[in-house]
């Protein structure tokens, strides 16, 4: 389970790029291992989302990287954050995530959701269709990825999906936690209760105890116990030593961006960013909502190493 994870959701930093991409993304999860996260995430994505950059920047495909990263880690949990069901048809994806777990001997993890990038699904060819068809979609795939992940054969006759009798060998090593990526109260948080062992909350520190109070009232409606389930938040943030220091690392990525003023302070809105004390005091007031860990990304300074180190310290602190 999550107690504290880093995504790294940016490949395209002030430095470095070209042919050491792939290089700082081990650099990064190598630092996040070293500060003592538990779990490394990629976006699966092929564009880059729209506040981060633009859709022409580097993007690698997320198992293709994931298997590599487990070459380069030693104990880190190894996931999407999160999978978009669109892309793969959920047998290839439960085949995926069974090959992760072979390769990172046992910490895999599939993190999933139902997609929303509207511009890559349409630019790529993938069906993106309506907001009902991607969760019927989702509720699918998890009935069948689910009993392949257990060593068991499934059939379904869906709206979305056929498959009669499939299996999955060799069985994973471990038993794969499930974690489901988004906020709706109504489809997705009952989707958690129903099937996942993790949620991943998306959305403002004010909302938490509502999200919590909506997934227990489907647990205790769906006989689950809730706490079972681990809720974690992913929270965007940006860290340095020093507040001038936090100013210097945002500029520098914005002059290689092209932010004007408004896209700055449209960034400002979003990212938890400063000195230790700023950024912690904003960390544990998302613990004392009411979670049970987090997932924390640096979008803008994670190239600089020290600062993934310097970010589970404080982490570290805000959930003591």
């Amino acid at each position: 389970m999550t107690r504290l994870g880093y995504q790294i959701p940016n490949f395209t930093y002030p430095a470095p790029a070209g042919d050491n991409i792939f290089a700082n993304v081990v650099a990064q999860a190598q630092a996040a291992e070293a500060a003592g996260f538990d779990r490394v995430f990629v976006m699966d994505h092929f564009y880059q989302l729209p506040g981060i950059g633009t859709p022409d920047e580097p993007m690698f495909e997320c198992y293709t990287l994931l298997s590599a990263l487990a070459q380069n880690t030693e104990t880190v949990r190894l996931s999407s954050l999160v999978t978009g069901n669109t892309y793969r048809h959920p047998t290839l994806l439960a085949k995926t995530i069974t090959a992760l777990d072979h390769v990172s001997n046992g910490r895999a993890t599939l993190a999933i959701g139902s997609g929303w990038f509207e511009l890559e699904h349409d630019s790529l060819g993938y069906e993106f269709g309506t907001f009902t068809d991607r969760f019927e979609k989702l509720e699918e795939a998890l009935q069948i990825i689910i009993p392949m992940l257990r060593g068991e054969k499934v059939s379904l006759d869906g709206k979305h999906y056929k498959v009669a009798d499939a299996m999955n060998f060799p069985a994973p090593i471990s038993q794969i936690p499930i974690m489901i990526g988004g906020s709706g109260e109504k489809k997705t948080l009952r989707m958690v209760a129903q099937y996942a062992d993790e949620s991943n909350l998306t959305c403002s520190i004010e909302e938490i105890p509502r999200k919590l109070d909506a997934l227990a009232a489907h647990c205790e409606r769906l006989g689950r116990d809730r706490s079972e389930i681990e809720v974690t938040r992913l929270t965007m943030a940006m860290v340095a030593p020093t507040m001038e220091e936090a100013e210097a690392d945002l500029a520098e990525v914005a002059e290689v961006k092209g932010w004007n003023s408004d896209v700055m302070e449209m960034v400002k809105g979003i990212l938890i960013y400063g000195d230790p004390d700023t950024v912690g005091e904003q960390l544990k007031a998302s613990m004392d909502a009411g979670l049970d860990g987090m997932t924390i990304n640096l979008p803008g300074n994670g190239h600089k190493t020290e600062r993934i180190g310097l970010l589970g310290e404080v982490a570290k602190a805000a959930m003591a």
